[in-house]
């Protein structure tokens, strides 16, 4: 199993939870970013560094992802991209997304954003806060143990 994050614009507070779980369970971790991100010395974290443009780390993440692989990713289209192929998906809120339940949060996702974008809904989420950071830290903490027992059974 690896773990690969959408890197842009994704929060601090959950990238430290992240490579501390990464390195204390021993699982490689690869941030895919448009720009330079800045990432701990270690052989089990690593970054790639994409060219600018939309949707080009994810595409390169639904490249990479294999089947049960763990993408950290707040864009419900690319989790449903990488869940179609066998990998999960947990947003920085500690939302995870799997086979049974993308679609569904892909479809409230565009409904949402045609109410936005016809003017009946304003905003967006709130802002990360602690409760976003424990939800992503125990959904995170859930999901590697149950992955890494599978694999050793």
């Amino acid at each position: 199993m690896q773990i690969y994050v959408e890197a842009d614009g994704f929060p601090r507070a959950a990238k430290e939870i992240l490579i501390r779980a990464a390195l204390r369970l021993g699982v490689p971790l690869v941030f895919v970013a448009n720009k330079p991100v800045r990432q701990e010395p270690s052989s089990l974290i690593s970054r790639l560094l994409v060219p600018g443009g939309p949707d080009i780390a994810d595409d390169r993440i639904v490249e990479l992802a294999e089947p049960g692989d763990l993408v950290i990713t707040a864009d419900i289209p690319l989790a449903d991209r990488v869940v179609s192929k066998g990998a999960f998906a947990l947003n920085p809120r500690g939302k995870l997304y799997t086979e049974e339940n993308v679609k569904d949060r892909l479809a409230v996702r565009d409904l949402l954003s045609e109410l936005r974008d016809g003017g009946l809904m304003t905003g967006g989420p709130p802002a990360f806060g602690k409760k976003d950071c424990q939800a992503f830290a125990d959904q995170l903490d859930r999901f590697l143990i149950r992955r890494l027992k599978e694999e050793r059974a």
